[in-house]
């Protein structure tokens, strides 16, 4: 926030002594990163939210948990004073408290993983938002279901039905790289996706053909710009996740789209759970 106020009072200086149109230009430049600063602002609260409503169903679990345990062992204990309880219901009784144990563990640990992974959302985000020059208006930076993805529209990567990376692209992909690299613990998910009219082209047979060969295309670039081939991961969507209707050119310019899904791997969040059950199961 310093920084924008600075920017600022550097454009009010260099209003002086500038032409009226380079002062435009930059008052233009200072509203667009204000802009962009509130968009980070409000999507990084929703994560927040999101976090606090998840550690409260965690903790209302435990609870639950808790007087679950309460109750088994008063059970437990009064049936040590009755002279009728068979040998075979204590064990009865005291697996059901095992169980309860069991329980207990996988909560807590479920728990960890989850504020784990809304950690590294968080950071990921922060990360985007900080991308020098991601603030195109066809490029678009979103958290969906614990997910970070980079949406860029299909004319700043592809002329019309082709699947060969424009040099425009490049420079637009360039910035992802850059991002993707940062991260190098975290895979990179580049999905293609196209409108619903049919396609077929040399040896392509149809859009499923058309969304994943852009989504190859992309790939080799990425990794020409220096990204870990095993950090990516190519897919096609066809045309059956659209964001609007096809029902008019414009609608189905919008669905023409690649996305690109920045995500942990999934075994950095599940091993610790896999390694504790382990130990249980020996214990």
């Amino acid at each position: 926030m310093r920084k924008i106020i600075a920017y600022s009072m550097t454009l009010l200086l260099l209003g002086s002594c500038v032409s009226k149109k380079k002062f435009t230009e930059l008052e233009n430049k200072n509203k667009t990163t204000q802009d962009l600063l509130n968009s980070a602002t409000v999507k990084l609260n929703s994560c927040l939210e999101n976090n606090a409503a998840a550690s409260a169903r965690a903790k209302a679990l435990a609870e639950q948990l808790k007087d679950l345990r309460k109750t088994n062992q008063g059970l437990l204990e009064a049936s040590k004073n009755m002279t009728i309880l068979t040998t075979k219901g204590a064990t009865n009784l005291e697996k059901s408290l095992e169980s309860l144990r069991e329980k207990d563990l996988k909560i807590s640990r479920l728990q960890d993983a989850l504020t784990k992974k809304d950690s590294v959302t968080l950071a990921i985000v922060t990360s985007l938002k900080s991308a020098v020059g991601i603030s195109d208006p066809d490029i678009n930076i979103e958290v969906e279901k614990g997910v970070v993805f980079i949406s860029i529209a299909d004319k700043l990567l592809f002329k019309s039905g082709s699947y060969h990376v424009t040099s425009k692209a490049k420079t637009v992909l360039a910035k992802v790289a850059k991002v993707v690299n940062s991260k190098p613990d975290f895979e990179c998910m580049v999905e293609g996706h196209t409108d619903n009219i049919p396609y077929k082209k040399g040896v392509l047979v149809d859009n499923w053909d058309l969304s994943v060969k852009r989504s190859t295309s992309i790939i080799r670039v990425l990794q020409e710009l220096g990204v870990n081939p095993n950090q990516l991961i190519a897919a096609g969507r066809s045309h059956y996740i659209p964001l609007v209707d096809n029902d008019t050119k414009e609608n189905r310019a919008i669905n023409r789209r690649t996305r690109i899904v920045i995500l942990p791997r999934i075994d950095q969040f599940y091993d610790m759970i896999e390694k504790e059950m382990k130990n249980l199961s020996a214990k």
